[in-house]
Parts: C-alpha cells; structure tokens; sequence
C-alpha cells in the first residue's frame, strides 16, 4: 500500500510563505501525477496545483505566480512553496499521487495538513 506523509502547515501572516512537503512510500515502480489539493470549511475540495508526467503542470488561476509546484523524483516526493499568501488560501491542503505499483496502479491521498493565514 502506497503512504503519503505530509509536513509544513501551519499559521502565517498575510503576503508570508510556507514550503508543503509530500513523501510517497510503497513499493512504487512508477508517478503519473502528483499534486496537491486543499478544502476550505464548506466548501469542496480544488486542485492547486499539479505536476503530470513529471513535466506538465497546472495551476489553479488563483495560486498562478504565487504557488510552485516541483518534485524530487529520486525520494517521490512533492513540494509546493507558497508565497504571498493570503486568508483565502485558509484551508487543509492534501497531496495525491497516482502512479504504478508492481501489479496495480494506485492513487493516493495525504493526510491532510492545515494552512492558516491570518494576521
């Protein structure tokens, strides 16, 4: 079974930074996507940002300039530094990665980790 383990929420000011970390484990021969998503209190979850083929990425409009996705291949991880943060960027912020395993292909979701701005 494939694991995610997230880090790097917390509470920050408005226009502040903050660098999500993402670490996949699990027998994992190959990534399809890896990218991450976030929930607001009543509200659905959204895709921020996502890295396809280990070269497409996407961004949601509103973390365009501001957010950047990159991952470090050899350790399957993902990152998502984000700047100039503001309180609507508020929400629990999930990593997903998809790929394949030796016989199935999974998809995968963080725990969840919180993202607070707020002054």
């Amino acid at each position: 079974q494939v694991q995610l383990v997230e880090s790097g929420g917390g509470l920050v000011q408005p226009g502040g930074s903050l660098r999500l970390s993402c670490a996949a484990s699990g027998s994992i021969v190959s990534i399809n996507s890896m990218g991450w998503y976030r929930q607001a209190p009543g509200k659905q979850r959204e895709l921020v940002a996502v890295v396809i083929s280990g070269r497409n990425t996407n961004y949601a409009d509103s973390v365009k300039g501001r957010f950047t996705i990159s991952t470090d291949n050899a350790k399957n991880t993902v990152y998502l530094q984000m700047n100039s943060l503001k309180p609507e960027d508020t929400a629990v912020y999930y990593c997903n990665v998809a790929g394949r395993r030796l016989f199935s292909n999974f998809d995968a979701w963080g725990q969840g980790t919180q993202v607070t701005v707020s002054s």
